[in-house]
């Protein structure tokens, strides 16, 4: 492991404690621009991990959800979503994650996503495997009919025009679930669902996220099914099911 990963991973568990204070006490929140919710602990969680990059890698640029980028002029940027996942914050349900991601020459190299409401904390870096709690994990082997899809919103999904495709893949898979955001795309990369569409996302959400469904041995691509993390919209899938859920939406 190298020192950053073991850096992200500390860093973000700490993170989930100060996260989880507001969330047991509940919290209220104001509305951005974008009608998405921000609370007083989405800005003190970011500030912290800003801080702690700033003292043990002073060089390295940031960019974050709640107080944008911060140029330093370096080809390493730390991505810090300092909780994925809001709305599901706010609303009591312990499914929101602390995202670290690091970007070296605009790749993800390592990413860390902790889930402090469920005691979960995944990690990965380039070529290094992918883990939950220390534990390696893979994706799924099994097709659509024998497994679970999950989802962004069917809000987002309706107002991308990705409802019909979803509605489709809904139709050969066992179970579907609306548990969106990062937890989903962690579902996939620990093999507990096959696939998950999210129609909706930024750089901050998909920056950790990537590496982690990429080591699993799972595919991280826009609907078109191009590799990347940067096209506003993702798909995590396993390579058994891969194919079936681009082809609901493209044929």
């Amino acid at each position: 492991m190298s020192p950053e990963l073991d850096f992200a991973i500390q860093t973000a568990r700490l993170a989930g404690e100060t996260a989880m204070r507001y969330f047991k006490s509940g919290v209220g929140f104001d509305r951005k621009s974008d009608d998405s919710p921000v609370t007083i602990a989405d800005r003190e969680v970011e500030e912290f991990i800003r801080q702690r990059i700033k003292k043990s890698y002073p060089d390295d640029g940031v960019v974050g959800e709640e107080y944008g980028s911060q140029a330093s002029g370096s080809d390493r940027i730390w991505v810090i979503d300092p909780i994925d996942g809001t709305k599901s914050f706010v609303y009591r349900v312990p499914l929101f994650g602390v995202l670290i991601g690091l970007q070296v020459f605009g790749k993800p190299v390592l990413g860390v996503a902790d889930f402090p409401g469920v005691q979960e904390t995944y990690w990965a870096q380039t070529g290094e495997g992918a883990f939950r709690n220390g534990a390696p994990i893979q994706v799924s082997e099994q097709g659509l009919s024998n497994g679970l899809l999950v989802s962004g919103s069917f809000q987002s999904l309706a107002r991308r025009g990705r409802l019909d495709g979803f509605a489709k893949l809904v139709q050969s898979a066992y179970v579907s679930r609306t548990w969106g955001d990062a937890y989903g795309h962690c579902m996939v990369a620990d093999g507990r669902a096959v696939a998950m569409v999210d129609p909706v996302v930024n750089l901050w959400d998909t920056c950790a996220l990537y590496p982690i469904v990429k080591e699993a041995g799972g595919r991280f691509t826009n609907f078109r099914g191009e590799d990347g993390h940067t096209f506003g919209e993702a798909v995590s899938a396993s390579p058994a099911v891969f194919e079936e859920v681009m082809a609901a939406y493209t044929e």
